[in-house]
This record gives C-alpha cells, structure tokens and sequence, in this order.
C-alpha cells in the first residue's frame, strides 16, 4: 500500500493547543469494529464499554525535559537540541536545529548555566552524539543540571513555548508517569484520572502497567512510498512478571486486552510468544505495524488521533481497517473533535 492512501484534511484549528481543563472531560469516537459503525461518546464513559475480567493496559513511562535551548560557541547563533537516547554518562544521541551548523568538534552552551555540549559524530536526518560536560564546581550532578536546563518537550503542531499558560510539565504525563524515559507523552493515557480507573476496577476489570519509553521512532515522519518499507526505529520497553501473569490469566477466562495507546499496543505485540502468551521481559520493541498485520493480543484499543501519513495512522488503519479509519477521522472533523496531543480520543473495540 501507499502512503498517499492514509491522508486527509485537517483544519488547523482542529489541532488542541492545550488540554481541557479536566483530564477526562475529552470526547471519544467509538468504533465498532464487528458492525463498522461508529458513536460519538465521552471518555468519562469508557468504562461502560469495559467489561468484567479485561485488563486495561497502560503505559507508565514518564517524559523527562529533552529540550534544550542553546547558543553556538564561540560566534552564538540559537541551536535548539532534543535529546533521543542516553548511549553512555554523560554522552547523548540528539536531533538538533539547525544541524548544519553543527559539524564535528562544535560547541554548544546552555545558558549561564556553565553546561556545554561538544558534537563527537554528525550523522543523517540531522542526529548528533553529543558529549555533555559541566563547568560548575558545586554539588549538583550533570545528570541533574541537564534536566534543570531542559523543558518539557511538546510536539512541533504545538505553537506555543512550553509553560506558556499551561503547566505542561505536569500535565504532559500520564498520571501513571513513573518510569522517566520518553521524549513524547503517551498521549492515550493522558486522558486517565483516578476516579475513572477506580470506576473501571468496580466494574471488574484491572488495569496494569508496562513501560514503554516514547522514543523519536514513534514520531519519525514516514519517508517512503510503499509503507512495507518503513521501520520504527527501536524503543526501550518493559513488562513485568505480574503484569505477564494478570494479562495472560485474563485472556484464559476469555477476558479482552485493552491497550492504552499506540505505545502499549507495540510492547504487548513484541511480547508474545509462539503460544501467545506474553512473556514478561525488557528489550528493545523494532515492531512496525501496517495494515496486514495479524494482531496477537490486542483486542481492543484506545488511542487519540494521530497526524496524516504518519506511523500511528497506520498502525490504527491496521487494527480498524484503513477505510473505516479514515471514514472515522472524516466524521470527526465534520464534528469537530480535538486532534492530537492535547485532543479528543478514539476507541477501537
């Protein structure tokens, strides 16, 4: 399949700027995958669609600040850098802008703060492995400095600072958020209070955690034509022993797996075995899911709207159907749902 054929047309005024006030006031678009029919709901009423004996997966990663903001040494000149993976003390691999300018043994300050960066390898799509090193002579850790220097990291569709009438670093988590990690919030679990999940564990159901740290593989614009030739790029994840065990249990009683999020949908695939049991573990998830794939464990999902010929849009044309995807992203412009980040979500069952 192509990419041009998971498209479509969004006003810009459709992409959520900040979120609601109450996490769990966003509207939700259910998707009956059984009747190919859809219904405009609430998240707040979610757990009317789960049933005794399912098990809510949630991802409990957390988003540390991964943005910095510095100034080329010695001639200045802004260089905004997004720190990916942590590949040893102190050393990072990182998308900085813009790259160009940013060869081989540059410089980069953060501040007044004394923290310095020094380019040791240049490579594609604007990636550098940068040497972080610290100036000050006091207590404070590099580890720890770096993250005083960074901010909360929102999406680029996202036209304002980070903080700017938002108090973004707390509510660009989950309230899962417990394992720091990502670059990018889950953002399907964003929607969660504890009063919803307790209502879902009256119902019967339990929810669970594994983690998967958002990585810049789950954002990564699409570059190919033919969608089989794409690859996200490895992310970090874990699933406990317990969790295995809850998730496995269920699913023998005949209990469904809700997934949370793209995020968990991927850790839950890359953890099943030949028996389709899921193995409990931490590894590296290299799974990309496009429409053809043969889902395992995942039997229903929830997640938000995602960007046009994106990596996510195809994982949910994948699990829905790529005409009842689209048909169901058209509806929700026309009824003027909240994309993106901050916005409205989509269940899947």
């Amino acid at each position: 399949m192509l990419l041009s054929e998971f498209d479509y047309e969004l006003p810009e005024e459709l992409i959520a700027q900040q979120p609601l006030e109450q996490r769990d006031a966003s509207r939700m678009l259910v998707l009956d995958r059984a009747t190919q029919t859809q219904a405009d709901s609430k998240f707040e009423l979610l757990p009317a669609y789960i049933r005794s004996g399912d098990v809510v997966v949630v991802n409990n990663t957390r988003v540390f600040p991964a943005r910095l903001i510095g100034q080329r040494e010695p001639y200045g000149g802004r260089i905004e850098v997004l720190l990916a993976r942590e590949v040893k003390a102190a050393v990072w691999e990182a998308l900085v802008r813009p790259a160009q300018r940013l060869k081989v043994g540059a410089r980069v300050r953060f501040g007044d703060s004394g923290l310095h960066a020094e380019v040791l390898e240049c490579s594609a799509k604007g990636f550098r492995l940068l040497r972080f090193e610290s100036e000050s002579s006091g207590t404070t850790s590099l580890e720890t400095l770096l993250f005083e220097q960074g901010q909360t990291p929102l999406p680029h569709y996202i036209r304002r600072p980070a903080g700017e009438s938002v108090n973004d670093s707390e509510r660009y988590q989950t309230v899962f958020a417990s394992k720091r990690g990502a670059i990018a919030a889950p953002t399907a679990g964003l929607h969660f209070t504890p009063e919803v999940i307790s209502v879902l564990e009256a119902r019967g159901a339990r929810v669970v955690e594994i983690t998967l740290h958002v990585g810049y593989g789950t954002f990564e614009p699409v570059r190919v034509d033919n969608i089989e030739e794409h690859r996200v790029a490895p992310e970090l994840f874990e699933i406990r022993e317990e969790t295995a065990s809850v998730i496995n249990e269920s699913r023998s009683r005949g209990g469904r797996v809700i997934a949370v999020g793209t995020t968990t949908t991927r850790a839950l695939e890359s953890s099943v075995n030949e028996r389709g049991l899921v193995d409990a573990g931490a590894g590296e998830s290299e799974l990309t899911i496009t429409p053809g794939y043969r889902f395992r464990v995942t039997d229903a999902l929830l997640t938000n709207f995602h960007l046009p010929r994106s990596s996510l849009l195809l994982l949910v044309s994948a699990f829905a159907g790529r005409d009842f995807t689209l048909a169901a992203y058209r509806h929700a412009v026309t009824a003027r749902f909240r994309f993106y980040s901050y916005g409205d979500c989509m269940f899947v069952i």
